[in-house]
C-alpha cells in the first residue's frame, strides 16, 4: 500500500492514543457504564443487534478511544455519538475502550453471497484500474486490524461499513490519519462499497 506509514505513526503518536498507551483503562471499572449508557445500542458484549450501530466486541482498544475521544472533542461527527460521550471523562473513555475490546465477537454471515464474493476481491486485492489498495493491507487478510493504527473489520454489519466508507467519500466523516480513509474512498464506487462491506460482514 503506498502510504507514509511513518508518518501516519507519527501522527498518531500526536494524538489520543499517546495518553491511553500511558495509562490504560480498567474494564471493570466500565461496567456500570456500559449498562446505563452503551447497551442499548451495542449489547453489554459489544454485539450489536442493530445493523446500523458498529459491533465493539474485540475492536482494538486505542482505535475504540481514538474515536470515543474525537467524538468528545467535535472531530468525528455523529447524530448520537457526541451526546452519549459528553458527560464522560478521559478515564471513563479509556475505561470502555478497555472493556469492549476484551469482550469476544460473534461470527457473522453475509447476506448475499455474490455480493460478498466481489467483495473479497476487492478486499484481497484492490481495484487496479482505480488505484483501490486492498483492503487486507491494512486491516489484515482475516479482518483482524493491526492494533493502534488500524481496526478490526471482521464481523462488522455491512450497514454499518458501507456507510462509514461512504462518510469517508463525500467528507462527512474526516477524522482518519493522513486522510488515508478518505483517499480510497474517493476512488471507490457505490458497487465497490456494497460488495467489500457485504464481504467484511461474513469475514472470519
Amino acid at each position: 500500500m503506498k502510504f507514509a506509514l511513518p508518518l501516519v505513526a507519527a501522527l498518531l503518536a500526536a494524538s489520543p492514543l499517546a495518553s491511553f498507551a500511558a495509562a490504560p483503562g480498567n474494564a471493570k471499572a466500565a461496567e456500570p457504564i456500559v449498562t446505563q449508557l452503551c447497551a442499548a445500542c451495542h449489547n453489554m458484549d459489544g454485539n450489536s443487534a442493530i445493523a446500523a450501530n458498529p459491533n465493539l466486541a474485540g475492536t482494538n482498544a486505542e482505535y475504540l478511544y481514538k474515536q470515543l475521544s474525537e467524538f468528545k472533542a467535535g472531530t468525528r461527527t455523529g447524530t448520537v455519538m457526541p451526546g452519549m460521550v459528553a458527560s464522560l471523562s478521559d478515564q471513563d473513555m479509556k475505561n470502555l475502550a478497555t472493556y469492549f475490546s476484551a469482550q469476544k465477537p460473534k461470527p457473522a454471515t453475509a447476506q448475499d453471497q455474490a455480493l460478498a464474493l466481489a467483495g473479497q476481491k476487492i478486499y484481497r486485492g484492490g481495484v487496479q484500474g482505480t488505484g483501490v489498495p486492498a483492503c487486507a493491507s491494512c486491516h489484515g487478510a482475516q479482518g483482524q486490524g493491526i492494533p493502534v493504527q488500524f481496526p478490526r473489520l471482521a464481523g462488522q454489519h455491512s450497514d454499518y461499513v458501507y456507510g462509514q466508507l461512504n462518510a469517508f467519500r463525500v467528507g462527512e466523516r474526516a477524522n482518519d490519519a493522513a486522510r488515508m480513509m478518505r483517499t480510497i474512498a474517493e476512488k471507490m464506487t457505490d458497487a465497490d462499497m456494497k460488495a467489500v462491506s457485504a464481504y467484511i460482514q461474513g469475514l472470519r
